[in-house]
C-alpha cells in the first residue's frame, strides 16, 4: 500500500461522512429539510469543513497501520497520539466531527492492515486494534464516555470492542436494499435507520 491510498482510504471515509449529510428524513440528525434555517444553514456548512479536515489525520493512521503491520499496542498509541492531533484541527474547523474520529480512525486503520478484506475482516481488524489500551490517553472523560456511564449504552469504544456490530448490521441492509432494487439513497436510508433503530445511544 502507498501514500497514494492511503489518503484514498481516508477520503473514502470522508466522502461516506459527508454523504450522509445528503440523507433525509434524519430523526433527530442534520438533513437537507433543514437547509432553509440560516443556523442549520451553517451547521451544515460546518459539518462538511470539519469532515474535510479529518482526512490528513484518517491518512496519516492508515500509514501508521501499514508501516506497524498488525493490530499491536504501538499501533493503538500511535493512533491515539494521530487522533489527539486531529481532534485539534477538527476544533479549528467547526469542531462537528470530533466523536467520529475514534470509529473512522479504528476503520481505516484496519482497512489498511488488510487491503482488499471483506467488510467483516476489517472490522474484526479494528476490533483487535480496539482491544489494547491506550496509555498516554487523557485521563478526564470524554463525553461519550460520561454518556454510555450515565446511560449504560455501549458507545464507540464498546462497539469497537464487539467488533462493530451495528456497522455489520448497517451492511447487511444496505446489501439486501440494493438487492430488492432500492434507489441509492434509499438503501442507504434503510441501513442508517436499521442502526438507529437497535443503536443505545
Amino acid at each position: 500500500m502507498s501514500s497514494r491510498q492511503d489518503e484514498a482510504l481516508a477520503l473514502a471515509a470522508v466522502d461516506a461522512l459527508t454523504g450522509q449529510l445528503a440523507l433525509a428524513p434524519k430523526p433527530g440528525l442534520p438533513d437537507p429539510r433543514d437547509l432553509g434555517a440560516r443556523a442549520t444553514r451553517m451547521d451544515h456548512g460546518s459539518l462538511r469543513w470539519s469532515a474535510r479536515a479529518l482526512a490528513p489525520g484518517l491518512a496519516a493512521m492508515a500509514a501508521a497501520a501499514r508501516r506497524t503491520g498488525e493490530p499491536s499496542p504501538q499501533l493503538r498509541a500511535e493512533l491515539g497520539a494521530i487522533g489527539r492531533c486531529t481532534e485539534h484541527s477538527v476544533g479549528l474547523a467547526g469542531g462537528g466531527h470530533r466523536g467520529v474520529l475514534w470509529t473512522l480512525g479504528l476503520l481505516v486503520a484496519a482497512a489498511a492492515l488488510e487491503p482488499g478484506a471483506r467488510s467483516k475482516d476489517v472490522t474484526a481488524a479494528a476490533k483487535k486494534i480496539a482491544a489494547h489500551s491506550d496509555r498516554r490517553a487523557p485521563r478526564r472523560a470524554s463525553r461519550g464516555s460520561s454518556m454510555s456511564a450515565k446511560y449504560g449504552a455501549a458507545g464507540a469504544r464498546g462497539e469497537a470492542r464487539a467488533g462493530f456490530p451495528h456497522i455489520r448490521r448497517a451492511l447487511d441492509a444496505l446489501a439486501t436494499s440494493r438487492g430488492a432494487g432500492a434507489a441509492e439513497a434509499e438503501a442507504r436510508l434503510d441501513a442508517l435507520l436499521t442502526v438507529m433503530s437497535t443503536l443505545q445511544d
